[in-house]
């Protein structure tokens, strides 16, 4: 099965049964606000639905959406995608986080081991991700993730009726093999 584990986290395909974890997560206003793709409130079985589609995508390799469990508890406590453009070898980071669970880094590590199997096992070239400007917490995890902010597209998506500027942020394999290079010279 496909599936990583990190130090707090493992991270593993969705499995129907999780669609309710996944409505209770997902249907919350504050965590909706911020992100472009989940609905509020959130429809029963729209989780179910998406889920399938995530099964269907991973066979194809073209896109691969993991459950983040915590080691300790085996909670379900988000979701964490790269959408694969093989054409172009890029891959887009995308991430949630249920609000119970916030401010305790689970986004950046979990976000941090997809990067390494999109540069590693996947051979992209870049890995990208696009952020609502006044999502700071989203913003902080690509930081931290290694990803560099690329340009702001003013009032770029509609969400509720509102138009939102969003950021890009975006990591080179060659800016991350430096990096992980320059990491494991400073370790010896």
């Amino acid at each position: 099965m496909f599936s990583f584990e990190t130090d707090r986290l493992y991270l593993r395909p969705f499995e129907l049964s999780d669609g309710q974890t996944i409505k209770s997560l997902a249907n919350n206003q504050d965590l909706a606000r911020t992100t472009l793709h989940i609905p509020y409130p959130y429809p029963d079985g729209y989780a179910e639905q998406w889920i399938a589609s995530c099964s269907e995508k991973m066979k194809k390799g073209s896109s691969y959406s993991l459950a983040i469990i915590l080691k300790e508890t085996l909670e379900l406590v988000g979701c964490l995608t790269l959408n694969i453009a093989l054409n172009h070898k890029r891959g887009e980071l995308a991430y949630w986080i249920g609000k119970p669970y916030w401010d305790n880094g689970y986004a950046t590590e979990a976000s941090l081991k997809m990067i390494e199997f999109a540069f590693g096992k996947l051979d992209l070239n870049r890995v990208w991700a696009c952020v609502m400007i006044r999502n700071h917490a989203s913003i902080e995890v690509m930081k931290k993730a290694g990803l560099h902010y690329e340009g702001t597209l003013s009032q770029h998506v509609l969400k509720w009726g509102k138009y939102e500027d969003v950021s890009y942020y975006g990591l080179l394999k060659e800016q991350y093999l430096t990096s992980f290079y320059e990491d494991e010279v400073a370790e010896a």
